[in-house]
């Protein structure tokens, strides 16, 4: 299972929030809401998360077995 927790450590360090997300960069709300609920998100929204926060996919995501 992919898990987003290194996410909001990352956010938080960077000092962004959801808010930032949505209205700063253009996430959509549905987007936002599939992160904080560990659900499937594209490649385009991986990328896009690196872009914003400026690093690396495993500071945003990480695999864990089931």
């Amino acid at each position: 299972m992919i898990v987003y927790a290194p996410l909001w450590k990352t956010m938080k360090e960077k000092g962004a929030t959801t808010y930032t997300l949505r209205f700063k960069n253009g996430m959509s709300n549905a987007t936002v809401q599939r992160l904080q609920k560990n659900m499937p998100v594209s490649t385009y929204t991986l990328n896009r998360l690196c872009q914003i926060l400026n690093c690396r996919l495993s500071d945003i995501a990480e695999y864990i077995p089931d």
